[in-house]
């Protein structure tokens, strides 16, 4: 699998866990991420410290938040030697509520930028990770 593929799975994938409540999936997925959830200096979180936030953040129905989330247009620079990505990507999350249908609920951007994993067991030569990554 080329790396831009690697990234596109990887959005989409993190969709699909946010849909489906599963924050330790969220974690899993972005173990080796930094991610930004703020402007300042100190609000850079490991992917356990993140997935935490959402599971005391979100609020779920029998188990599900009843969001869709849809990331689109992602734009993917590979850099030649390989090493580095970047990608930026839209998104809009629609939810359901009880007495309301599926409708907008917010919407962003995201600024994301990978580093090849390094070699080693378990690990994947073309493995993409996310050390940093920011909506707005």
């Amino acid at each position: 699998m080329d790396d831009a593929t690697a990234i596109t799975n990887l959005l989409f994938r993190y969709a699909e866990l946010m849909d489906a409540a599963d924050y330790d999936g969220v974690a899993e997925l972005l173990a080796r991420a930094r991610i930004r959830t703020g402007p300042g200096p100190d609000d850079t979180v490991d992917a356990r410290r993140f997935a935490d936030r959402l599971d005391r953040m979100i609020v779920r129905y029998d188990g599900s938040p009843r969001t869709r989330h849809v990331t689109t247009n992602p734009i993917i620079e590979v850099a030649a030697d390989g090493a580095t990505a970047t990608c930026r990507s839209v998104y809009a999350v629609f939810q359901a509520v009880e007495g309301f249908p599926l409708q907008p609920y917010t919407s962003g951007r995201y600024h994301d930028r990978f580093a090849r994993a390094s070699t080693g067991p378990g690990t994947s030569p073309s493995a993409p990770t996310c050390p940093t990554s920011s909506a707005t």
